[in-house]
């Protein structure tokens, strides 16, 4: 059916949302939340969700209301012309259903739900229902592997030929414990490439790129990432901005008002993440305490074995480190305190906790990597201000100002 856009001046930075008339609704035979497919001239397509104007003024008969996020993705303009057609509900859903039901999910259905996630074929709601489905009936290891593998091939990848790539992720929910942006600069300044791509909190008050953002942008395309990485050795950018493990960010996002954070899906998130960048040696830090999000140490040692296994499928060599969780890990909270920490511990004057396990686990990815004498080589770097200045040129890369110091923040 042809219909005329009228663009709304509304986004909802989530799920995508067109506007019809009750009586060009009824035409249709459709119901609010069902959903059409919209097609514009270029033969660009998006699956949206469907809600009602009952009046003539907001939306006449034969207008189709566009919410900002749909008409920017077609590039559609006000009073264009654009088919919306019904869709019928995607197969996917029965297998959303029978995750719900507690039954175990094949290969082709996990990648059918991952597929459809991607493509917008399944509404924020529909979505929310697999992230609890995995969550009241746990992943097995094998619809883990099933999950990371559908995320990796329904998403982007950089290629780094010839290089070595490493990385490094914390499971989170510890305060602070901002080690990631000390250990890059030093891996950089060694010579590896890390192209640490992070995702924003979920259950602590910071995530890395949160804390990189009050230092420089953090959102970039994947052309723009390759060319900082050959550039400094390194980024540490937000993976929400760009193709690469693009479910995971989804995911994370239905996560978090409840948050929720289901083992399975953090296993996949975590490897498919570090899996799209390359990455062939990788450091897992959990952290254990009665406030952090593994409490024991014994489930610790349970997820610990789980990440391994699931590395050697993805031929990823993992290390998985137990740290202490009772307390957070540096002295501020919160992006611009973390991000004077980070700097300050550069700087050679900072939380002398910070500054111990980053220099530890930067020896760990050293090691893995084959440098000899990996502890003293990591602490050369940083005390000699190399992490330092390869820091600042991280900064300048991804469009900060290199100047910056602790006493600015």
């Amino acid at each position: 059916m042809k219909l005329k856009a009228k663009i709304l001046n509304i986004a909802t930075k989530g799920p995508y949302i067109a506007i019809l008339n009750k009586v060009t609704a009824a035409k249709l035979n459709i119901e609010p939340l069902d959903r059409i497919k919209i097609r514009d001239g270029s033969k660009k397509e998006l699956v949206v969700a469907v809600d009602f104007s009952y009046g003539k003024k907001e939306i006449a008969e034969n207008e189709i209301g566009l919410f900002l996020d749909v008409s920017d993705i077609l590039g559609i303009r006000d009073n264009e012309l654009v088919n919306a057609s019904i869709i019928p509900k995607p197969v996917s859903l029965e297998f959303i259903k029978k995750k719900l039901d507690g039954h175990e999910l094949s290969k082709d259905e996990m990648d059918k739900i991952i597929k459809d996630i991607v493509n917008n074929e399944l509404t924020e709601i529909e979505s929310t229902y697999f992230v609890s489905g995995c969550y009241i009936h746990k992943l097995s290891l094998d619809e883990a592997a099933y999950l990371t593998e559908a995320i990796l091939n329904n998403g982007g990848r950089l290629n780094f030929s010839g290089k070595t790539v490493v990385d490094k992720h914390s499971v989170g929910g510890l305060p602070a414990n901002r080690t990631t942006m000390v250990i890059t600069p030093i891996i950089a300044a060694a010579g590896f490439y890390m192209p640490k791509t992070s995702t924003r909190s979920i259950t602590s008050p910071a995530g890395t790129s949160d804390v990189m953002e009050v230092l420089a942008p953090v959102s970039h395309s994947k052309e723009k990432i390759m060319d900082i990485v050959k550039k400094t050795n390194a980024c540490m950018v937000w993976g929400g901005t760009m193709d690469l493990a693009s479910a995971d960010d989804k995911l994370i996002k239905l996560e978090r008002p409840l948050n929720l954070d289901p083992e399975g899906i953090m296993l996949a998130s975590i490897l498919a993440k570090k899996a799209s960048a390359g990455a062939s040696h990788v450091i897992i830090d959990i952290p254990v305490g009665p406030e952090a999000k593994i409490k024991e140490i014994k489930k610790a040692k349970d997820l610990a074995k789980k990440f391994i296994v699931l590395g050697r499928r993805l031929n990823m060599n993992i290390k998985v480190l137990l740290t202490d969780g009772s307390q957070p890990v540096g002295n501020g909270v919160g992006p611009a305190l973390e991000a004077r920490d980070v700097l300050s511990v550069l700087e050679g004057h900072g939380p002398v906790d910070l500054r111990d396990k980053s220099l530890y686990m930067a020896s760990m990815i050293l090691e893995m990597a084959g440098v000899p004498n990996s502890y003293n080589k990591a602490k050369n770097i940083l005390d000699s201000g190399l992490a330092l200045h390869k820091m600042k040129d991280i900064i300048k890369a991804q469009g900060g100002n290199p100047k910056v110091s602790s006493s600015d923040i």
